[in-house]
């Protein structure tokens, strides 16, 4: 019972902090690209995380192995290299309510992979919530009145499967090592494989060779360069109360509950991260779109049981 506390405590301090990562990221929007504030912020986030991964090692009298090389090398290609810079792109392209509406189908995709993964029970609401949570996104981004840009809703989409294999995919290591050790793990391993993709796309002839290819995000992309002071304090919020204790609470609320109870995070964070929006950086949330969310999350409600079928007994 108590470990269950900790995990639902820890589910409701994840939704808060990430219902926040929106506003901060779009307040450096064009500041940095894609590729080097998704790589910064998880460095250091993952840098933060070191001395209480190996204090969380030794209480746990364990030892990473070298098989778990390709378990942080995954998880950090999932979550770092692959969902995040797809998020990141969102954030650039969209309103950042709409994105941390969009980015929480993940909540649906966790139930999903759960049930074909972990082999947690999958049923008919599943896909019922799945038909629900589509029309709520077409709400959401309402294209016949809001002038959005489809790349945003795509790319916040991609990132939120990759996201949901991350949570999914490290659910039963989370048990063995600890969340802290995971999360520190899956934070420095991707983040080393963005630098490598930023590096090798700054030598001369692989960057010409990327624009030719219209991949011009890869090319000639900073890390530390040209980062202005006014910057900084939104990049260590990102990196260290998002990126570092963010990111353990999520993986807490996965460890110490279960894989669908875990993705309550994105069952709260529709609610907060819109007003949070609304509040911080003055984004307009028409009628249509709080009849999406509304929607969204009762489609969510289904998928993680909290909302049962008609005729059907809640468990």
């Amino acid at each position: 019972m108590q470990n269950r506390r900790l995990g639902y405590f820890s589910i409701i301090m994840c939704a808060v902090i990430f219902s926040t990562m929106e506003i901060a990221l779009k307040s450096v929007s064009g500041v940095f690209s894609a590729l080097q504030i998704t790589a910064l912020r998880f460095l250091i986030g993952g840098m933060c995380l070191i001395p209480f991964a190996f204090h969380s090692l030794k209480k746990r009298g364990e030892k990473l192995e070298q098989q778990d090389i390709g378990f942080f090398l995954r998880q950090g290609l999932l979550c770092v290299a692959l969902s995040m810079v797809f998020y990141q792109l969102g954030v650039q392209y969209s309103p950042a309510s709409v994105v941390a509406v969009v980015f929480s189908s993940n909540a649906l995709f966790t139930t999903i992979f759960a049930g074909l993964i972990l082999k947690e029970p999958l049923g008919k609401q599943h896909f019922i919530a799945l038909g629900l949570e589509v029309i709520a996104i077409l709400l959401i981004v309402d294209p016949a009145h809001r002038q959005l840009d489809p790349r945003g809703i795509i790319c916040a989409l991609i990132g939120a499967v990759f996201f949901a294999l991350y949570g999914v995919g490290g659910r039963r290591k989370s048990q063995k090592y600890g969340s802290i050790t995971v999360s520190c793990g899956s934070m420095l391993v991707g983040s080393l494989i963005l630098i490598g993709l930023i590096l090798i796309g700054r030598i001369p002839a692989v960057s010409a060779a990327l624009k030719g290819a219209g991949l011009s995000l890869l090319a000639d992309v900073p890390l530390f360069q040209g980062i202005p002071s006014s910057a900084l304090p939104a990049l260590l919020y990102v990196g260290i109360v998002v990126s570092a204790i963010g990111y353990v609470f999520h993986m807490l609320g996965f460890e110490n509950t279960s894989a669908r109870e875990g993705a309550l995070v994105f069952f709260i964070k529709p609610m907060l991260a819109p007003i949070f929006a609304l509040i911080f950086l003055h984004e307009e949330i028409p009628p249509v779109m709080w009849a999406g969310i509304v929607l969204f999350l009762i489609g969510a409600g289904i998928a993680i049981g909290l909302i049962p079928l008609p005729g059907k007994k809640k468990e």
